[in-house]
């Protein structure tokens, strides 16, 4: 086992920070732009949605009650501040803001420090003039500038609705992204699996997000010690736009110096490759007698963790379906965002399915996740001596597959029963609607395939193609894009269920893609040479 050489003083610490902050932002140079993008395009295109919503001071009003005396609305996107398009934009999307800039940060940090050790490149790394911290230092550094140039963006794009309310959002939400990137540094240093830092934090996230849920469905005003634990729930209480508490900021900053300070007293007492809490050993044979049951050992937690969320986001969902048709109300302009996203029909049935399309964007992040797995195994060195066995490519690559295919049509199963347990009527057809999400989910995971087996230096590009499709569902139609913009996702060819018609043609021909660009991937992994 390779050790760091014990180097006196800081500076010898840090050898070769910079140099490898440029390799990390050079590596990222796809990923990050992206995800700063979906995020910057979320939070800007809100203001002038909001202002067709609600364009006179008499439905802002309206919308304001509504919310005082809608605890599940609350639960999904927290309470009103201001009456003003900032504060508006602020409440809509500003915790899904924080919380895309908390993964985005966790998927930098765990990428440069744990995957690095993992794979074995961290360790010709420090065979070089490379200080002890340089590599955790660097990780920071990179989710610093990407968090940096997301409130910069955000910043700039909401100036107009008040300068001082868009950099305490700008701020705010970057600050929510550095919490879970100095948390990742310390989960990192915690495992000994990258897949297991990144869920465990991601874990913390989910928690995140419920204390904060829970607390804003208990009070209006953001007072509730649930939300205050939640740092989601600071992002709210910094309340941009809204008379700005700025000492909230002094909260982020505290934690974000104490976990790194953790991180940095823990990086400083392991070996290279070690961690504090070591993976147990598992058995050679038995259940892990197959490929298939190597697969399901790999990715059994992630399935576990994401069947529990779309279950419960289900059971949210469900129990807003009446408070939301109420709160729609005769706002023409939400009622036509609605059913463009989910129909034509009744009120209630097109917030159903577009709540229901809205977790199948989602799913597509599963499918990706899963798929891409494959990818990790690869590059990592540990899919060689299984396939030195007797295990062919098409075989070892199927157990994964299976997993994360039938993972896809297992959690939108489960939001399905959780829409049930909701909402409490129309069983049989909102599990409908969430099957017929699995086409267009299934063909996004057959990109990542292709893209895995024929291209497996791009193939995190996937990444890229899923957040274009989570924009162009979750903002196009709030945007009023053109049709043809959004016929681009598999999505936005699939029928407009419960309450519309089932069209079974457009099912089939993305089943059927899905099932071209699955074969194709499949024959490009058995052609070409293993990467490393």
């Amino acid at each position: 086992m390779t050790t760091f050489a014990v180097r006196p003083g800081s500076s010898r610490q840090l050898a070769g920070t910079g140099t490898l902050l440029r390799f990390a932002l050079r590596r990222d140079r796809v990923m990050i732009p992206v995800w700063i993008a979906v995020n910057a395009l979320m939070v800007l295109s809100m203001p002038g949605t909001l202002e067709g919503l609600y364009g006179t001071p008499a439905e802002r009003a309206d919308l304001i009650r509504q919310m005082e005396t809608n605890s599940s609305l609350r639960a999904m996107v927290g309470p009103v501040f201001g009456d003003s398009l900032g504060a508006l934009t602020a409440w809509r999307v500003g915790v899904y803001a924080g919380a895309l800039a908390a993964v985005m940060s966790l998927l930098i940090v765990v990428r440069h420090t744990r995957d690095e050790e993992e794979s074995g490149r961290q360790e010709l790394v420090a065979s070089g003039m490379v200080g002890r911290r340089a590599s955790l230092t660097a990780a920071l550094l990179a989710a610093v500038v990407a968090n940096g140039v997301l409130a910069l963006l955000v910043t700039a794009g909401l100036a107009g609705q008040g300068t001082t309310g868009a950099l305490a959002l700008g701020l705010g939400i970057a600050a929510v992204g550095l919490v879970f990137a100095t948390m990742a540094a310390i989960v990192a240093q915690l495992t000994e699996s990258a897949r297991l830092a990144r869920g465990l934090t991601a874990a913390v996230l989910g928690a995140a997000f419920v204390l904060r849920a829970a607390g804003d469905s208990a009070t209006d005003d953001g007072s509730s010690v649930l939300t205050r634990l939640s740092p989601l729930g600071w992002l709210e209480n910094l309340r941009p736009y809204a008379s700005e508490r700025w000492w909230v900021l002094a909260l982020f900053a505290g934690a974000v110096a104490l976990q790194g300070a953790v991180a940095y007293a823990l990086a400083g007492r392991r070996d290279l490759g070690m961690s504090f809490l070591p993976t147990r050993p598992g058995p050679a044979s038995g259940r892990l007698g197959s490929a298939g049951a190597l697969a399901w050992r790999l990715q059994r937690g992630g399935v576990l963790g994401w069947s529990i969320g779309f279950f419960l986001a289900g059971v949210v969902y469900g129990g807003m379906t009446d408070g939301a048709a109420d709160l729609v109300g005769d706002n023409a302009g939400a009622r036509r965002i609605i059913e463009r996203m989910g129909g034509q029909s009744g009120l209630t049935d097109a917030f159903l399915a577009s709540m229901v399309g809205m977790l199948g964007l989602i799913a597509a992040l599963f499918i990706v996740a899963s798929v891409l797995r494959l990818h990790g195994e690869e590059t990592s060195g540990r899919a060689e001596p299984v396939l030195a066995n007797a295990v062919g490519r098409v075989r070892w690559a199927a157990g994964h597959l299976v997993i994360a295919f039938g993972g896809a049509a297992l959690i939108m199963l489960l939001a399905g029963l959780g829409f049930a347990v909701g909402y409490g009527r129309e069983t049989g057809p909102i599990l409908g609607a969430c099957l017929v999400q699995l086409p267009a989910v299934w063909v996004v995971g057959g990109v990542a395939v292709l893209l895995h087996g024929v291209l497996p230096r791009a193939a995190l590009v996937a990444w890229g193609i899923a957040g274009a499709v989570l924009l162009i569902g979750w903002v196009g139609p709030a945007l009023d894009v053109p049709q043809v913009v959004l016929d681009v996702s598999p999505f936005g060819h699939l029928p407009k269920l419960p309450g519309g018609s089932m069209q079974w043609g457009p099912v089939l021909v993305l089943t059927g893609l899905a099932v071209l660009l699955v074969s194709g991937g499949l024959a490009g992994l058995r052609r070409r040479d293993m990467t490393t």
